[in-house]
């Protein structure tokens, strides 16, 4: 189901702005920030293309129960990115 799949790269995405956290003071930062930034890009394009499926009722129902989720991802990364800028 797309929705699992969706939860899964979202798991993932998270899991990975930790490890770029946990290494921002190492030499392994940037490419932690690096897979990082694709897992979160993994998560919003599978969220995104199943936003682009749905009707508009259905479309709503998922922003409502998820949008959150995406943004908290979108935040997490920028503020990884930033801090370590």
């Amino acid at each position: 189901m797309q929705l699992d799949a969706i939860n899964d790269a979202f798991v993932e995405a998270r899991d990975e702005i930790e490890y770029a956290v946990e290494e921002s003071e190492t030499v392994y930062f940037e490419e932690s920030l690096k897979t990082a930034q694709e897992a979160v890009a993994e998560a919003l394009g599978q969220f995104n293309d199943l936003l682009d499926s749905l009707d508009e009722t259905e479309r709503g129902k998922l922003q409502r129960s998820m949008g959150m989720k995406m943004e908290q991802l979108k935040a997490e990364l920028h503020t990884v990115e930033q801090t370590h800028a």
